[in-house]
């Protein structure tokens, strides 16, 4: 397999997420692998982590879909560009499955390292996905209501 950077990130979103491939998980990340996600208490850390991490979506949206729609690189960066698509089929952040198809978009930036990634941030948007679930109402309800 590639080590060139912008060949490796892609694996995660298609092979890993997409695919449903965790176990390219232990050879694309680093063991010092960090990952940084505003929507989430804490920072996951190691491959491990990033497989809970994987699998507490993956089994919310079994049916999840990435379509990379931009990549970047430079040197050990990379960013990257994504929509992604599936069926809330099981509980996700305390929300009980609602059957419901969504679309969310969201971009990552990587860093690679020795031929694995070694960090990476994540922000994607979780309001919209909340509402398209919801949990939380659209606004143009909110503004009705004040």
């Amino acid at each position: 397999m590639s080590t060139e950077p912008k060949t490796l990130v892609r694996r995660d979103p298609e092979e890993i997420w997409t695919d449903g491939n965790l176990d390219a998980i232990d050879e694309i990340f680093a063991e010092t692998f960090v990952l940084h996600d505003p929507s989430t208490d804490e920072r996951q850390q190691g491959p491990q982590e990033y497989r809970e991490y994987v699998e507490t979506y993956r089994e919310a949206f079994p049916d999840v879909a990435y379509e990379v729609e931009a990549v970047i690189g430079e040197g050990e960066m990379v960013a990257l560009r994504y929509t992604a698509q599936g069926t809330h089929e099981g509980s996700f952040m305390g929300i009980e499955p609602t059957d419901e198809r969504v679309s969310v978009s969201g971009m990552e930036m990587y860093r690679v390292e020795d031929g694995k990634i070694a960090e990476m941030w994540t922000n994607y948007d979780a309001l919209g996905l909340l509402q398209e679930v919801g949990a939380v109402p659209p606004l143009e309800e909110l503004d009705e209501s004040t």
